[in-house]
């Protein structure tokens, strides 16, 4: 069975990636789907000192769950086997990580996102993971 990492982040970009992966990348083999939103982490001294970690802990929450809710719903609809998690770090860093520790066979992501680049042809974390990786990545348009 396939294990197939997609990295999502509320994006239409994201959202075209889930269903490409339905499509085109399990090649009609059985597949596993892990659904991943990496929320970036604040890094403000400031906002940690007046804002306390239980208040950040729900932020993260809700904008996680905002960003997977698009692509929880194709899988569902799809009755496709699939996890959807959120985790907090670097983005690209922590999509590789992840891809890693759950011995994914591939990544199908995004090409732009949400991120404040939107004017580059390819976004940096897309172009970040396809160097840090070792796996085959789809990059969806």
């Amino acid at each position: 069975m396939k294990t197939i990492l997609i990295p999502v982040d509320g994006s239409e970009s994201s959202t075209r990636a889930v269903k490409a992966a339905l499509t085109n990348v399990a090649d009609g083999g059985p597949a596993h789907f892990h659904i991943l939103n990496v929320q970036p982490p604040i890094i403000s001294g400031n906002v940690k000192r007046f804002v306390s970690k239980e208040v950040i802990d729900d932020y993260y929450l809700e904008e996680g769950q905002k960003a997977l809710s698009a692509a929880v719903a194709v899988m569902e609809e799809a009755g496709a086997p699939f996890d959807a998690k959120m985790e907090v770090g670097h983005i690209a860093e922590t999509i590789v990580h992840y891809a890693e520790k759950h011995h994914c066979d591939r990544i199908v992501m995004g090409t732009r996102g949400r991120g404040p680049v939107s004017g580059l042809l390819l976004g940096s974390v897309a172009t970040k993971v396809l160097h840090l990786v070792n796996i085959p990545v789809t990059l969806v348009k």
